[in-house]
């Protein structure tokens, strides 16, 4: 099979995104999931029902019920949300021992046992990504102790916990601050975090007042990023135009005389120019800010 190969001229655009929100309860984390786009809750916590603004949602009693998921079965909703993470991963563990009940002991997973919980999930998780819906991945908060630190982590059991913070494209937590609540994707001392958008800590009004919150910040993640990939791609040209620009000078007089031109440029431009001049074998004294005709020194 021909490897396929993205150039560095191409834009890569993202068109879904695996977001995690994580927080401890009480704070609204299924109402926020709700306000994602076209939501599909899948109520492994069995939930649901406190939400402020319920939508269409799935109550699992087993595995199985949504092992097999189709395209089909998600047509007409843009997001998958996944109510929470550690119950769903709680469900399919009593999947696997019951399947094969070598895996488990005492109720609890084997290491292969965990091997096993790891690969099913990711696969799984994969499954939904191949749909291109954008995948809200819900989670309690594990609350652990630093001498006199408190460390938040995702309330997930297993290798998998690894598996969904390499799966994760945002990640936030739910905190409250002064009695309002706010999402926070960046990371800190004490919590983890991803913040591809940078964006600042998002507050999470009733949802009555902002029923597409979640639907929004994903969307301005999705557009920070694009416009990212955009402004690299942009600027690369620009380098390139200049590399070929420098590339056409002959001579180190013809170099002397483009760093005196260039003297406010900024250190970039200054530094494709010096590559080039080195390139062509002439040598850079920084005393005297100039070109030598003399080798490159290797």
């Amino acid at each position: 099979m021909t490897l396929k190969i993205t150039k560095a001229s191409d834009p890569i655009t993202v068109e879904r995104l695996n977001v995690v929100v994580y927080g401890p309860p009480g704070l609204g984390k299924s109402t926020l999931g709700f306000t994602a786009s076209k939501p599909l809750l899948l109520d492994f916590d069995q939930g649901a029902h406190r939400a402020a603004n319920r939508k269409d949602t799935v109550r699992p009693q087993s595995w199985g019920d949504v092992a097999g998921i189709t395209a089909e079965d998600l047509a007409g909703y843009s997001t998958v949300v996944v109510d929470t993470a550690g119950r769903a991963l709680d469900m399919l563990t009593a999947d696997i021992i019951r399947g094969n009940p070598k895996m488990g002991r005492g109720g609890a997973l084997t290491l292969q046992g965990y091997g096993d919980l790891k690969a099913k999930f990711v696969a799984w998780l994969k499954l939904l990504n191949g749909f291109g819906k954008d995948v809200v991945l819900i989670a309690h908060m594990d609350e652990q102790r630093n001498g006199d630190d408190v460390i938040e982590r995702l309330d997930v059991q297993g290798g998998s916990k690894g598996e969904i913070y390499k799966a994760a494209d945002a990640m936030g937590r739910l905190t409250l601050v002064g009695g309002k609540r706010l999402l926070n994707f960046s990371p800190s001392d004490t919590a983890f975090g991803k913040n591809p958008g940078q964006l600042d800590p998002v507050e999470i009004p009733h949802p009555d007042k902002s029923p597409d919150l979640l639907a929004g910040v994903i969307a301005s993640i999705k557009t920070r990023l694009n416009k990212a990939s955009e402004a690299s791609l942009a600027e690369q040209a620009r380098l390139q135009e200049l590399r070929e620009s420098f590339d056409g000078l002959e001579g180190v007089d013809a170099f002397n005389k483009k760093i005196a031109e260039l003297s406010a440029a900024e250190p970039k431009v200054k530094g494709v120019l010096l590559a080039v001049g080195e390139s062509k074998g002439f040598r850079f004294d920084k005393a005297a800010k100039k070109f030598t005709a003399q080798q490159a020194v290797a």
